[in-house]
């Protein structure tokens, strides 16, 4: 497959809201903002994804709003928030709100939408949602992105920009249509092997609703590594690929940014050629 990577490339972090205080959870962003991290992520669970099961945890809503504030010109977003957890309506409202909160100094919003279907049991169970099935959880996202656009459309005041949305998941019948349908950014989990196959499967959703694949931003989970051991084989293949949007997850007790600075100077290497 030849390389769809036309726009710079940029990297993530995702600081996972668990087994940390808020104020190291808070300083941490402003640590990456500082060394020039593109994106900034949290997620929208109820309780811990690993480690102790009842450990600490925020949830992600209220801590984007604070991120909003306190930071200038990172973009920041959930990775993913959970369809089922708010009306879409609501939902619609507090990203436009989050966004405005983010517009500093005439500038435009900062929020970038991620959204995906919900998968995390417990979350469901303990606040009382109707976990149901994988499909039913994937056909309500699909109802639900329309009236999320509908009502960005109609509040007053309108977001700043049009907020991009981020869809992650690769579900290959429903969610990669839903990418195709809505999506600016898709975020993919897989591997290099199954990314490749799964941009072909999303290119021919694409295909099928009229869609310009090359709208589409292309965003990856990077792997862990230890700070002057990064190996960019990985990264170089999915850049070939298409993808320009590489995310590395930090998680506490140790909410440690260094592994970040090799990313970022191979991004900056990328982004001379």
């Amino acid at each position: 497959m030849t390389s769809e990577a036309t726009r710079p490339v940029r990297i993530g972090v995702q600081v996972a809201p668990q087994h940390s205080t808020y104020t190291e959870i808070r300083d941490t962003v402003t640590k990456l903002e500082e060394l020039g991290v593109d994106v900034v992520f949290n997620w929208d669970h109820f309780y811990p994804l690993s480690g102790e099961p009842d450990g600490l945890h925020f949830e992600g809503w209220s801590m984007l709003a604070a991120w909003a504030e306190q930071t200038t010109s990172i973009q920041f977003g959930p990775l993913v928030t959970c369809n089922s957890y708010r009306n879409p309506d609501l939902l619609a409202d507090m990203a436009r709100t989050v966004d405005h909160i983010s517009a500093k100094n005439g500038a435009e919003g900062r929020l970038i939408f991620g959204i995906g279907s919900g998968w995390f049991e417990r979350d469901y169970d303990e606040y009382g949602y109707e976990f149901g099935t994988a499909g039913q959880r994937l056909d309500a996202l699909s109802e639900a992105l329309p009236r999320i656009e509908s009502r960005w459309a109609k509040l007053n005041p309108a977001p700043t920009r049009k907020i991009p949305v981020l869809i992650g998941g690769g579900g290959e019948k429903k969610t990669l249509r839903i990418v195709a349908q809505h999506a600016d950014i898709w975020h993919s989990f897989a591997d290099t092997e199954t990314l490749e196959r799964k941009l072909g499967i999303l290119r021919g959703h694409c295909e099928a609703v009229g869609r310009d694949f090359g709208d589409i931003e292309i965003s990856t989970g990077t792997r862990p590594h230890t700070p002057g051991s990064l190996d960019p084989s990985d990264l170089e293949q999915q850049l070939g690929l298409g993808a320009t949007l590489f995310t590395l997850g930090i998680t506490g007790p140790d909410l440690d940014p260094s592994p970040v600075i090799d990313l970022l100077a191979w991004r900056d290497e990328v982004n001379a050629r």
